[in-house]
């Protein structure tokens, strides 16, 4: 009686790994208009015109992010694994971002609404025209 040859494994279904490192958080964020490279604190970091939008922070193996309070705390609530602050940035308009376990997917979503709290008008006009064309 022949024998059967072993069935092939099933693929798993390819989802992104968590982790990224700033190398990521800058290539992604590079595509949004006049972001450019910087420093902050003596880390690496990203600004649109001079106005700082996420920093390596100088302790932790996250990233800084700029954001607004109502979506930080969202962010904390819906993945506190990835979104943290500490009391330095309780009143400020910052959330941290652990590189371990964000994904490399939600990174241009991120970057770009940090970008559109700090990009001049004239970007988020050209933007704006940018998406309607398409």
């Amino acid at each position: 009686m022949p024998r059967k040859s072993p069935r092939p494994a099933r693929p798993k279904p390819s989802r992104a790994p968590p982790g990224v490192t700033f190398a990521d958080v800058r290539e992604v964020a590079l595509r949004l208009s006049g972001v450019e490279d910087g420093t902050s604190y003596g880390t690496p970091a990203l600004k649109v015109r001079g106005k700082l939008m996420a920093r390596v922070h100088q302790d932790l193996d996250c990233f800084v992010l700029r954001t607004d309070f109502l979506d930080r705390e969202i962010l904390m609530k819906s993945a506190p694994h990835v979104f943290f602050i500490t009391d330095h940035y309780l009143n400020y308009p910052w959330v941290l971002v652990h590189f371990g376990t964000v994904t490399l997917r939600e990174l241009p979503e991120l970057l770009e609404r940090a970008w559109r709290l700090v990009a001049p008008k004239s970007l988020l006009k050209a933007r704006e025209r940018e998406a309607a064309a398409e």
